[in-house]
């Protein structure tokens, strides 16, 4: 798996053919966003939609939006933040990580948050934070596994829907 970071021009425009192929990963989470209520209708997520929504998250200059490719194919997507807005919280966050549904179980979700807090550790950051929908029991047991741990509950600053927030630690690797 590679990671390619989104680049777009100035007016934060999507390359068409990436376009189709976001959409495509966006739409096939129909059941998160269900859950999450970003897109009016879960079942017909539009492409105008997806462009806005990551030109929302991009024009914030500490956001930082990764395609994950595996031989080719764009499998996943991660959205970090690199400060959260609240000054007392010293920790970047991964705002989304979603993985084609169709190519899930195959351990993509896992590699990409691997090498997401790869990233984070490589710029000296020592801890990683991200919030999961309370009404996601599915999302809270894949990141537990990987191991990080709640550390509060409280809404999103966004939408205000109960969340979750968890944290882990970003140990540096011994060698071996």
């Amino acid at each position: 798996m590679i990671l390619e970071v989104l680049t777009v021009a100035p007016d934060h425009e999507l390359p068409g053919e990436l376009l189709v192929e976001l959409t495509a990963l966006y739409a096939s989470h129909r059941e998160f966003h269900a859950l999450s209520g970003e897109f009016p209708d879960p079942d017909d997520i539009r492409p105008e939609q997806v462009a806005a929504a990551l030109a929302e998250e991009l024009a914030n200059p500490d956001v930082e939006v990764l395609l994950a490719r595996a031989e080719g194919w764009l499998v996943g997507i991660a959205i970090t933040l690199a400060r959260h807005p609240d000054p007392a919280d010293p920790d970047p966050w991964i705002g989304l990580l979603m993985v084609d549904a169709g190519a899930q179980r195959r351990g993509y979700g896992r590699r990409l948050a691997t090498l997401v807090e790869e990233r984070f550790r490589a710029a000296g950051r020592t801890a990683v934070r991200l919030a999961v929908l309370e009404n996601n029991p599915r999302a809270l047991a894949f990141w537990t596994a990987l191991g990080y741990h709640v550390i509060d509950h409280r809404p999103d600053r966004r939408l205000g829907r109960p969340c979750s927030v968890l944290r882990k630690e970003l140990t540096t690797p011994r060698p071996s």
